[in-house]
């Protein structure tokens, strides 16, 4: 009874995937459709903890814009300040602030395409901070896209949101959990069965927890180790102690 607590206990752990959407209004104007799919597409990848936008109401176009993001439950910074970058400035300094409280989120979306956040790109994955971009065709520096964890233009949201409600099949998920534990073992990372599935969530477009998952006969995985357990016995992965390793390196070490 103890082991089947504990198991419920890692896999609530698992689901608390904190989001936050960031988006920097004067260098990515969305629309009300756009914003709605950003929304959805923040839901898919967690928890959503935070949807600020930051405008200048001194520009119209920005100030009529305000109440559709509002009624849809975007919280609108007002920065009336009319020095170059104050809007970003806001928006860096808040983010850095909400990194450092209880509640910082495990993946950014950050909608710019302003070469000025790269280094708070930088910032927030030194912190284990996924960020995701996106940005205005033709509005986007390139440092600021290769350094993203993920990229796309703002719209390709609606195909994204499309997409991710597709169902994940079982060997797209192994393919997936073949990466992740080779970036945490690249890292130094830890390779436990909680860690991999958070970093699945993160970085494969699909995954949304084991419910995500489809085998050949239509039916769905009961919980995170039953999957872990057919890529064992498929030899896809080996485990140990609740912790993954690759089939390959272990070959190579024989």
């Amino acid at each position: 009874m103890a082991h089947a607590n504990q198991s419920s206990n890692r896999q609530t752990s698992q689901l608390q995937i904190k989001v936050g959407i960031y988006c920097d209004f004067q260098n990515v104007y969305l629309s009300e459709e756009q914003a709605r799919f950003l929304l959805a597409f923040a839901i898919t990848k967690g928890s959503l903890i935070s949807r600020k936008v930051y405008y200048n109401s001194l520009f119209e176009n920005q100030a009529s814009a305000k109440e559709n993001l509002q009624r849809i439950g975007f919280k609108c910074e007002d920065v009336t300040c009319s020095l170059k970058n104050s809007a970003d400035n806001q928006l860096k300094s808040d983010l850095i602030d909400d990194v450092y409280n209880n509640q910082s989120p495990d993946i950014v979306i950050l909608a710019s395409g302003d070469g000025d956040f790269a280094n708070v790109v930088q910032f927030l994955q030194e912190k284990d901070i996924n960020v995701i971009i996106f940005a205005q065709r033709g509005n986007v520096k390139q440092k600021l896209k290769e350094r993203a964890n993920e990229f796309h233009f703002v719209d390709e949201l609606s195909q994204l949101v499309n997409y991710k409600t597709q169902p994940l099949n079982y060997n797209e998920a192994v393919e997936c959990l073949i990466e992740c534990t080779k970036t945490s073992l690249s890292q130094g990372k830890p390779t436990g069965f909680g860690y991999i599935d958070k970093l699945m969530r993160q970085r494969c477009h699909r995954y949304q927890g084991f419910s995500s998952i489809f085998m050949s006969n239509g039916k769905n995985f009961k919980n995170f180790s039953q999957f872990i357990d057919v890529a064992v016995r498929d030899g896809k992965v080996q485990k140990q102690n609740q912790e993954l390793f690759l089939v390959e390196l272990e070959k190579l070490t024989a």
